[in-house]
Order: C-alpha cells, then sequence, then structure tokens
C-alpha cells in the first residue's frame, strides 16, 4: 500500500525504488499528483504496429475514460495531436494540448463528439522513448471536476520535473517492443483501401491525406503548410473528396471515416502523390 503524507522527495524516492515492479505506475502517480494538482491520469503506449497499450486511467469524472476503449483505442487516437507527437517522433519532454493542437481543433468532430464528452478542459503529457518505435506518454489532465486549466507555476512545474519522468517511464518501460518502422504514406494506402473496400469509392492519395488531416482539426491553410500545396488546392482535392464520399460536411466526413481508421497498420500519414 502506499503511505500517506509523505514529502514530495520521499514519493520520488519510493518511485525510483519500485521501478520495474507492478507497483510502479501507483507511486509514480502519487509524486506527481504531490507535484501538480489533476483530476485525471492516462498512461499509455503508442507503437508502430498495433493500437495504443493503455497502462493507468484514473478519474474521479466517469465521463473522461467512458469512450476510451471502444472509440479511442479503436481508431480514434489516429486523430489525437498526442499520436502526432509519436507520428513526428517529437523531442521528450512535455506538451500541453492546446500547444500541440491543430488550428481548428476545438471546431473538428474529433474534439465535439469525442474529446469534448471527456469533459477535459486542460490536458499535459509527458512523452519519452523507452524503445525503438515506442513512445509512452503519462497524462495528467483537468476536467468538470476542478474545472480549472493548468495555472502558469503549474505548468513551469511541469517542465522542470519532465526530465524526471521521462527517465522514469524509459527505464520503467524499455521492455515494451514495436515491429516495424515509420513507412511513408502506410495511413494513406490502408484508408484507401478501406474505403474501397467498404464504401466501394476510390480515393488519390492526396485526397486521404486531406481527409486525414481535416478530421485532425488542421484548415486548410495548415492541411497546405503540412502537405506542401497552397490552401487554395487543399480546397479543391476537398470538393473533390466530398464529391466521391457524396458528403457536404466535415460532420459527415468523420462518420464516414471514423470507424475505418483503425481496420489496418498504423503508420504516419506523409506526402502523397497528387
Amino acid at each position: 500500500m502506499l503511505e500517506t503524507g509523505l514529502s514530495t522527495e520521499a514519493l520520488l524516492a519510493a518511485t525510483i525504488a519500485n521501478l520495474r515492479r507492478e507497483s510502479f505506475e501507483a507511486h509514480l502517480g502519487a509524486w506527481l499528483a504531490s507535484c501538480i494538482a489533476h483530476d485525471n491520469v492516462t498512461t499509455l503506449a503508442y507503437f508502430q504496429d498495433r493500437a495504443p497499450l493503455p497502462f493507468r486511467t484514473k478519474s474521479r469524472q466517469p465521463q473522461v475514460h467512458a469512450a476510451f476503449e471502444n472509440l479511442y483505442l479503436t481508431g480514434a487516437y489516429l486523430l489525437d495531436p498526442f499520436h502526432d507527437l509519436h507520428l513526428e517522433h517529437a523531442p521528450a519532454g512535455m506538451y500541453r494540448l492546446s500547444d500541440i493542437a491543430p488550428d481548428q481543433f476545438q471546431r473538428n468532430r474529433y474534439f465535439l463528439d469525442y474529446y469534448r464528452s471527456t469533459t477535459m478542459i486542460d490536458e499535459i503529457g509527458f512523452v519519452s522513448y523507452p524503445s525503438k518505435g515506442v513512445s509512452l506518454h503519462v497524462c495528467l489532465g483537468r476536467d468538470k471536476i476542478s474545472n480549472q486549466r493548468f495555472n502558469p507555476r503549474e505548468i513551469a512545474t511541469a517542465k522542470r520535473i519532465a526530465p524526471i519522468v521521462v527517465e522514469l517511464s524509459q527505464a520503467h518501460w524499455k521492455d515494451l517492443v514495436s515491429k516495424g518502422e515509420l513507412a511513408e504514406g502506410d495511413l494513406v494506402s490502408d484508408l484507401i483501401a478501406a474505403v474501397s473496400n467498404t464504401h466501394s469509392i476510390s480515393l488519390s492519395p492526396r485526397q486521404a491525406q486531406v481527409a486525414l488531416l481535416v478530421m485532425q482539426g488542421h484548415s486548410s491553410v495548415s492541411t497546405g503548410l503540412r502537405l506542401g500545396i497552397s490552401p487554395q488546392t487543399v480546397k479543391v482535392f476537398r470538393k473533390q473528396l466530398y464529391k466521391k464520399c457524396s458528403i457536404s460536411s466535415q460532420a459527415e466526413l468523420f462518420t464516414l471515416m471514423l470507424p475505418l481508421l483503425g481496420s489496418g497498420p498504423v503508420s504516419p500519414a506523409r506526402e502523397g502523390q497528387n
């Protein structure tokens, strides 16, 4: 059992002492709680070759993780800004959701239909890489329990302790294994195949890329920057995409595509051909 009333330093010492043990995650959580007040925690690993593996999901608000298994882990994670850090192999450290989210994240269907339903209002994540092809994310959230965003002092604390969280995570989860490498266009190819097999719709690589970026919450300008094309060209591909799919809105695109996202190997979307 965890001892209560210990100092932050004592809790950190206990966390180190429990490395590579089943009790480590609880001790890590207790230490983090002594450093930064939060309402919920989600710890999971992202891989190249399979869906994320959750290790700890703890919250007092049931809605936070209500759709975690049947929606997030089955494919919606591919639209998550934290998963994008995994694909980009962003430097290890602390990230705040509001700093890494696409420019129209709060207007896209992933946010409106999934993320908002969790009641989360702020989230920070400690990202580490315990082994090749694996990223480990320890995410602390604020939801409607406290109804408060992390303040500047708490963000500064998170940045200060980030190197410790990274080293602890990499040491504890170093045996995680991911097969395969980052392969350009695999997710695009998987989506094209899934749309063809399920709906008999033939998408070009660019149309599939635009579909993924739109669902992630990127505007035409942001999508253009990601793909190296003009916003006007993005709009052309988006118009073609909607016409092929017989839809007229992002909401319809989300409804059509989300069930297909987890149907193939997990790899990042990158530049394709026009």
